[in-house]
């Protein structure tokens, strides 16, 4: 097959990033969030590891697939961090975030198509009404909440009534879920600057990067989901959740049991996190790597 030399030295058009990066969101919305109906509705994963291990192995792939036309963000809060820390154009920020969003939006909304009926048996067999307090088991299959609602003590109380939410959460108030998730992201973006960093020796090949990037967000979810489901990512947390909204989950969707967390704790945290993690590498590791020649 004859190649355009001409086509292939041009640089990717806005469009074709913003492109890229629905794509790429989408991948890893449809496999991350679909591992999530799976364990829930199917029982067919056992443990938290296997759930974030599909989580890392599609953003690997993702990132495989993406990287070379966008860089592979799949995530506003990294979106973000390159703008401000690595000369990322903030005209391309909005686009960016535009495909990301849109992506995990029409990932949510195809994995309800595929789901919807297995959804609604499941909510019929624990007796869970849509849209009610205690429809939060299956809403979590699209948005997250703190604490997980894998981690309340006694399972057999289904369906959660608001009065059982109120004092599940108490487990992790607030501050913990912010600080959890500005936490991680925070790790993420560390992680992400010292392998793509060329200044880096240790840094591990090119073709390698994305394993461990996936890697990293699999020890994140090991550690940190029980806590807040581990979103680290605003595009994979909003984006099914406004879909779960329209799609009958409507007030335990957004806001949510757990009120203005969806903005802070989803949202607001992974950006600030993103940032501190990036400012810190910039600031306590770089310094100390070899100039470039």
């Amino acid at each position: 097959m004859q190649y355009n030399r001409i086509d292939i030295m041009q640089q990717p058009t806005v469009f074709r990033k913003s492109l890229a990066e629905f794509i790429g969101t989408f991948m890893l919305v449809f496999f991350g969030v679909g591992s999530v109906h799976t364990a829930t509705l199917c029982g067919a994963q056992v443990g938290l590891w296997q759930i974030a291990v599909v989580w890392g192995l599609v953003i690997a792939f993702a990132i495989f697939m993406t990287g070379a036309v966008s860089g592979g963000h799949l995530n506003p809060a990294m979106t973000l961090v390159f703008a401000v820390r690595r000369g990322l154009p903030w005209r391309e920020v909005g686009p960016y975030w535009i495909g990301q969003f849109a992506g995990a939006i029409v990932a949510a909304a195809f994995l309800f198509f595929l789901f919807g009926p297995m959804l609604r048996d499941y909510e019929e067999s624990k007796g869970v009404i849509r849209g009610e307090p205690g429809s939060v088991v299956t809403a979590r299959c699209y948005g997250e909440y703190y604490s997980s609602p894998d981690s309340i003590p006694n399972k057999a109380v289904r369906p959660w009534s608001e009065s059982a939410w109120r004092e599940q959460a108490k487990l992790v108030p607030h501050g913990i879920a912010f600080c959890a998730e500005m936490f991680g992201t925070a790790i993420l973006a560390l992680v992400v600057f010292a392998v793509t960093d060329h200044r880096n020796h240790a840094r591990p090949a090119a073709h390698l990067v994305p394993l461990f990037i996936g890697l990293t967000i699999s020890m994140l979810i090991s550690v940190l989901a029980p806590l807040t489901q581990a979103g680290f990512n605003p595009a994979r947390d909003f984006g099914p959740r406004l879909f779960a909204y329209f799609a009958g989950w409507g007030e335990v969707a957004i806001p949510g049991p757990n009120g203005v967390g969806f903005l802070t704790v989803y949202i607001i945290a992974p950006c600030v996190g993103s940032v501190l993690g990036g400012t810190i590498y910039d600031w306590a590791i770089r310094p100390a790597l070899p100039l470039e020649e």
